[in-house]
């Protein structure tokens, strides 16, 4: 009563009169709000690395994130509402409604806009969807939600809808399909059963040395594969040298249009990465692991709560705890420091380098940070020996790779193949060749950022290395194919939207430069001369690889598709 009886004396802005003496500052928590954030967070710890955790919760519970509650949160934190306020508002996936304003509907659905479904039909469902779905529904641009190759792709609620037509969005959301549906995967038992785990009991044994997994994973040539391919091996080393105590983070916030092959792995084998991950944290001596994974796979979610309780019970992470986080739609925290800042509970801001996250990561520690197919591919090389990865590949060079395949194709989807296959042998041999009545025109070779090549350029082998000659790089190996039927002026500047939108906004060249990029995009002419400068401007003094990267696709449609202009 007391706070309610404080509340009722607080002077508001825009009254004339001053806070007087002895009045609190600031607003103040509703006691009713209070009652009801309590309730929801029940004895879950109140640390400040949990506060994304907590905001998902009111979110989920309420639809929307009220004032009321987060300023309930903040004073059950022991935070300041500013500190609260700029995370809620920096992740996409959080909605705050204030005291005067209405709350969204009750369902949302959101419509991917990035390159594929664009290509596929996304605009028209957006421009059909609000009336068909009525005043109930709120229908919004979404980013690439990791359905690339089964495009277009709605989220219903938190259901992905895939292959979605207008039809088939309006019967899902007639009958309250808004709940994922978790695919059939092999679980524990079944995992075990082939072998699984033998590899992690052999480490904790003794039966096997750090420094033999190390050498190892050194000798396969096995590089990062969430795009840096920084050699996996080389460093474990680096992280295990560092002063105890090591921290873990898994990477599993694949946001890059084009990108699934995370996703894939998750659904269809869950526990090889889960054994990889444990392996890696034995190696690096570290005692917890946060796995980060982004909010648009909530089916992935519930395999691995389900799947780390499972081998939790089963004692097999005996020596680690295992910590999984969810991400709030911020494609920036796919970049390994933003990652960082967001387990911590902070906004997904890149932080500046050096120091590296081998030397100072998570909560000031060193920390190791891989990617989930890198750690899917631990198990097996240790096993088989480094020479049955590195033994496959094509054009000189060594290991596999998997490919997210989408666009022109007749065959899309994940396409394990060896490093350095062609573009064009991997729409032959993988994909089945072109989509009918649609001839080859360009390729995205590493997703939004990688550039865009010409098919004259089909026959470069793909790997890390062999495309930088031409301005671009592989990254995660996101393969988009276009046809003649795609303007690439227009996919340029789907990709230069899709980065003004993820600017985490902390760089002026980024956050600038991405927003003066599309408006020079829009125009009927290109002024290339600005365009070139922009790009200059962008790749030298932005912070993070997603600045310095943005400008590349314009770059190549100048140079390859001048006739498009």
């Amino acid at each position: 009563m007391q706070a309610a009886a404080k509340h009722d004396r607080r002077i508001h802005p825009g009254s004339g009169r001053r806070r007087g003496a002895g009045q609190p500052k600031g607003r103040q928590v509703d006691p009713a709000a209070l009652a009801e954030l309590r309730e929801v967070l029940g004895d879950r710890e109140r640390r400040r690395d949990l506060l994304i955790e907590h905001l998902h919760l009111l979110q989920d519970r309420f639809g929307c994130l009220h004032a009321r509650h987060l300023a309930a949160l903040a004073d059950e934190m022991r935070l300041a509402l500013v500190e609260v306020y700029e995370v809620a508002s920096f992740y996409a996936h959080f909605d705050i409604v204030m005291d005067d304003e209405v709350p969204p509907p009750a369902l949302t659905v959101r419509v991917c806009d990035s390159l594929t479904c664009a290509l596929l039909g996304a605009e028209e469902l957006l421009a059909a969807l609000p009336a068909r779905l009525g005043d109930g529904v709120r229908v919004v641009r979404a980013p690439c939600m990791g359905g690339c190759d089964k495009a277009p792709v709605v989220a219903i609620g938190h259901a992905l809808h895939e292959h979605a037509s207008l039809d088939s969005v309006a019967g899902a959301v007639a009958a309250g399909a808004d709940h994922p549906a978790i695919p059939d995967y092999p679980g524990l038992d079944a995992y075990r059963a082939g072998g699984g785990y033998r590899l992690l009991d052999a480490c904790l044994s003794g039966a096997r040395s750090r420094d033999g997994v190390i050498e190892a994973m050194e000798h396969s040539g096995l590089r990062g594969l969430g795009g840096a391919g920084f050699p996996t091996g080389r460093k474990w080393r680096l992280v295990a040298a560092e002063p105890a105590p090591r921290l873990m983070a898994v990477n599993a916030d694949e946001g890059e249009p084009g990108t699934f092959k995370d996703r894939y792995f998750l659904e269809t084998d869950p526990h090889r990465f889960l054994e990889g991950m444990l392996v890696a944290a034995w190696v690096v001596e570290a005692p917890e692991i946060y796995v980060y994974l982004r909010d648009e796979y909530p089916q992935c979610r519930a395999i691995l709560a389900r799947e780390i309780a499972a081998i939790e019970a089963a004692g097999l992470a005996r020596n680690t705890r295992i910590h999984l986080r969810r991400g709030a739609g911020a494609y920036i925290c796919g970049e390994e420091s933003a990652m960082l800042e967001s387990i911590e509970g902070k906004r997904g801001l890149p932080r500046h380098k050096p120091p590296f996250p081998a030397q100072v990561g998570l909560f000031g520690r060193p920390t190791l940070i891989n990617n989930v197919e890198t750690l899917y591919w631990v198990r097996d090389i240790v096993e088989r020996g480094p020479e049955w990865f590195s033994a496959e590949g094509r054009n000189g060079r060594k290991g596999r790779r998997t490919f997210s395949v989408s666009g022109r194709v007749k065959n899309p989807g994940v396409k394990l193949a060896p490093a350095g296959i062609t573009v064009r042998q991997l729409i032959d041999e993988y994909c089945g060749g072109m989509e009918d009545g649609h001839v080859f025109k360009g390729y995205l070779p590493g997703g939004a950022s990688g550039g865009i090549l010409p098919a004259s350029l089909a026959d470069i082998p793909l790997d890390f290395g062999t495309l930088e000659g031409e301005g671009c790089f592989i990254g995660s190996a996101a393969v988009v194919v276009l046809s003649d039927r795609d303007n690439m002026k227009d996919v340029a500047l789907n990709l230069l939207r899709f980065f003004e939108d993820e600017s985490c906004g902390q760089c002026t060249p980024c956050r600038a430069g991405t927003e003066k990029a599309v408006a020079l995009m829009t125009a009927p002419r290109w002024d290339e001369e600005l365009l070139a400068d922009l790009a200059r401007v962008m790749a030298d003094a932005s912070i993070c690889g997603l600045g310095q990267a943005a400008m590349n696709p314009v770059k190549q449609v100048i140079k390859h598709f001048p006739e498009d202009l």
